[in-house]
């Protein structure tokens, strides 16, 4: 392949559309609600939805509520799981770990083969039983329809079990014949003791075009656009000791963030760049966390091209539907259930139509009172989790057709990775970067 050394190279353009409007807190207030009001806003969401399918999946048999359950008798009832878990934490292991000499020990996940699974609506809960249901793969929150029949002990016997399965999906545009990339890139951890400055260096010269031969300065002139997915800078922890700080500290305490302004706005002259708050980010803890202030990139936000958006996070790109979170709504379902992997997980929330089933139980989320903003009402062609141990991607199909890329963003500050994604066909591959010689 030939190239014209003196043709000048342009930058690949992208119609962008944000979608975030759904998970901004603007007109909600809170005034001592609790979060009844969220569970019931989700379960007469998605009992309509489900009434409407299961004249097609079983139109034969009764529904009925759980209060007018009669032994013996088949139908179906619709409701929200709740999962009785032995070793779930409590609030009372945590002031008892304060007030003991021997602290307790803390698993990875919280599963116990006593598990067990009640499904309630306004008018009771019952116990479910039968091997049609397993607690390891459902969690609180989700809301199903059942059918079954009573038995004499009084639990609710699973024949079968409908979910809600992948939401309808917007037609996916002709592919066209050129390649433009999206460049997905998440736990930059700047500030932290690990962290490698030189190798993030690297990625953002790669995409900027000042990295590589005239081949690799071709391919990132296709790259439209970047998302950081969230835990982008990192504070040291002795200065979050909760008291007042010093001079010196506060100093410590924003140098995290400049060095990432620094480093962001050497990419925000040249392309659009979203970023995502985090965990460890400067933004409120409950989802959906609110955009990272602009005042504390004062160098980035003076570009047009700088976008700082929710987590999760909903945008479109030349009419291809974006989703994502930060990792917290996966890695939270990951210490509940079970699963081969953690695009199982992703591919989970999808077919529960819900994209933060856990919240409010075990995973933080803002008490609203006539919505729910993590309710699917469509279904995205990719859907993206940051923070991820490694980089992991599928596509899954559902009954009507929808295709779904999804893909897990491994932590770069650990592994050196970014994710490239091909808005022409969808494909995506890893980038690696890495700074040691070997011998």
């Amino acid at each position: 392949m030939e190239i014209d050394s003196e043709k000048s190279l342009c930058r690949a353009l992208c119609a962008y559309n944000s979608m975030d409007e759904v998970f901004e807190i603007q007109k909600e207030m809170y005034r001592g609600q609790q979060y009844s009001h969220l569970y019931f806003a989700r379960l007469h969401l998605m009992r309509t939805l489900l009434y409407s399918l299961v004249s097609q999946w079983k139109p034969h048999l009764p529904v009925c509520t759980v209060l007018g359950l009669e032994e013996g008798k088949e139908c179906i009832i619709v409701g929200t799981l709740f999962k009785h878990m032995k070793l779930k934490p409590c609030i009372l292991d945590e002031y008892s770990k304060e007030r003991s000499k021997t602290p307790l020990v803390k698993p990875h996940n919280f599963m116990h083969p006593d598990d067990h699974l009640i499904l309630e609506d306004e008018s009771g809960r019952v116990k479910l039983s039968g091997d049609l249901i397993s607690p390891s793969v459902y969690i609180t929150g989700i809301v199903v329809a059942i059918h079954g029949k009573e038995t004499g002990a009084g639990d609710f016997l699973v024949l079968d079990v409908l979910e809600a399965g992948l939401p309808p999906q917007i037609e996916l545009p002709l592919k066209s014949r050129e390649d433009k990339y999206v460049v997905f890139v998440s736990g930059l951890s700047v500030g932290s003791s690990n962290c490698n400055p030189l190798q993030f260096q690297l990625f953002i010269d790669h995409i900027t075009g000042h990295l590589g031969d005239e081949k690799e300065q071709i391919l990132a002139s296709q790259i439209a656009h970047v998302v950081i997915a969230g835990n982008s800078v990192e504070f040291h922890r002795e200065v979050l000791n909760g008291q007042n700080l010093a001079a010196k500290d506060l100093s410590r305490l924003s140098e995290p963030i400049k060095e990432l302004d620094i480093l962001l706005n050497q990419i925000a002259v040249g392309l659009p760049l979203d970023i995502m708050p985090g965990p460890r980010d400067p933004a409120n803890y409950s989802l959906p966390q609110q955009p990272l202030h602009r005042c504390l990139f004062p160098g980035s936000s003076a570009y047009n091209t700088f976008r700082s958006c929710t987590n999760p996070h909903c945008f479109e790109l030349d009419n291809i539907r974006f989703l994502g979170t930060s990792g917290q709504n996966i890695d939270d379902l990951d210490k509940y259930s079970d699963a081969k992997d953690k695009l199982e997980f992703m591919e989970r929330t999808l077919r529960w139509r819900h994209l933060a089933p856990t919240a409010p139980n075990t995973l933080g989320c803002y008490p609203f009172t006539d919505r729910d903003p993590f309710f699917l009402e469509s279904c995205p062609h990719v859907y993206f989790v940051g923070n991820q141990d490694k980089y992991e991607t599928r596509v899954i199909k559902g009954s009507e057709g929808q295709l779904v890329r999804l893909i897990c963003v491994p932590k770069f500050n650990e592994t050196g990775v970014a994710v490239m994604l091909n808005l022409r066909d969808l494909e995506c591959h890893a980038l690696s970067f890495g700074t040691q010689f070997s011998s």
